[in-house]
């Protein structure tokens, strides 16, 4: 890959980045607002966890608001 980039510079650009970026992955906000709701559920069984993330994840799904802000906490987009 090395020999691939020092033999095409003059179309190619690379960007290094980091191996683990949360900061730049919108799911890591959507995880965050779902967990905030269940994060103190004293649930019996796996079933019931299932049902309140599946619980949850659907309504976040209805405030595109809020998906809205995970993507654009990123800073990848624009509204331009």
């Amino acid at each position: 890959m090395r020999e691939f980039i020092a033999a095409n510079p003059a179309w190619l650009t690379v960007f290094q980045l980091p191996t683990y970026a949360p900061d730049l992955n919108p799911q890591e906000g959507t995880w965050s607002l779902a967990k905030r709701d269940i994060g103190n559920l004293a649930a019996a069984d796996l079933g019931q966890i299932t049902r309140a993330v599946k619980r949850r994840l659907k309504q976040i799904q209805y405030r595109p608001d809020f998906v809205d802000s995970c993507l654009a906490g990123t800073g990848l987009i624009t509204d331009d």
